[in-house]
């Protein structure tokens, strides 16, 4: 197996993901020290050069040049014998960098390290999927039903992100939704079930009605009319405290 082997998913990682190309470099550096840990006992005599656009992973042992018979430790030191072999003029005490192939690591070595990845990156879209959806609790987004359970619907956003709208959430007797259909609600908490983020939504909370008055209303959005207070029985009535910072702008009328 050739090193460019392992990196041939390198660019579907990057196009795939919300990954830029230096962070991903760093995930590839990281998983491959963690299994070079595993395997020798450290990772500190290696180097490592990545390069996922040109599909190029070069690893350089760096030992130290020890008379022949005299390796205590195969990872850290080479035989003066074999240094030679290398390089005719080397001379102990010196240090020898050579390349070192995926083939020489072993298939099993090689799965993990790809097992490593896929987890460091999945890690890291979960962080960033739970801080874009934490920050916008309490705004409405738009997503489609990709389908139906029985105490919750499953909604895709633009990105293939799951979001659950749970039927407590719904207005009752009102919202019936099948696959396909687009559903507008509000972010109403972001949760951690395991390592993985859930986004629940509603179309119940107080917040919804808020936001849609702001998407709705032209002064709300300027911020000419303020939305003080909402109280709200689901689908049976609501009741919303407005006041103008314009004494030309009647804000009930303009609400209404």
């Amino acid at each position: 197996m050739e090193n460019h082997a392992i990196i041939e998913s390198f660019s579907e990682f990057k196009d795939e993901k919300n990954i830029d190309r230096v962070t991903l470099m760093a995930f590839i550096e990281e998983s491959f020290r963690n299994q070079l840990k595993k395997k020798f006992g450290t990772d500190e005599n290696f180097d490592i050069i990545v390069n996922p656009d040109k599909g190029d992973l070069e690893i350089w042992r760096n030992r130290i040049i020890v008379a022949d018979g005299e390796v205590e430790d195969d990872n850290l030191e080479i035989a003066l014998k074999q240094a030679l072999k290398i390089e005719p003029d080397f001379e102990v005490g010196e240090e020898v960098s050579e390349e070192v192939k995926l083939i020489d690591l072993g298939r099993r070595f090689v799965l993990a390290f790809r097992q490593n990845l896929v987890s460091r990156i999945q890690e890291h879209d979960n962080s960033e999927l739970f801080k874009r959806y934490k920050d916008m609790e309490g705004e409405i987004i738009s997503g489609e039903v990709h389908h139906v359970r029985h105490r919750e619907i499953i909604i895709y956003d633009d990105e293939q992100n799951e979001l659950i709208l749970p039927k407590s959430e719904m207005i009752p007797d009102k919202d019936f939704f099948r696959k396909g259909d687009t559903v507008r609600a509000v972010v109403s908490r972001v949760d951690f079930k395991g390592t993985k983020p859930v986004v629940i939504l509603s179309r119940t909370d107080g917040r919804f009605l808020e936001k849609l008055f702001e998407q709705e209303i032209p002064e709300v959005f300027d911020g000419l009319i303020v939305v003080k207070a909402v109280e709200r029985v689901p689908g049976e009535k609501a009741k919303v405290a407005v006041e103008s910072y314009d004494d030309r702008i009647d804000p009930v009328g303009a609400c209404v």
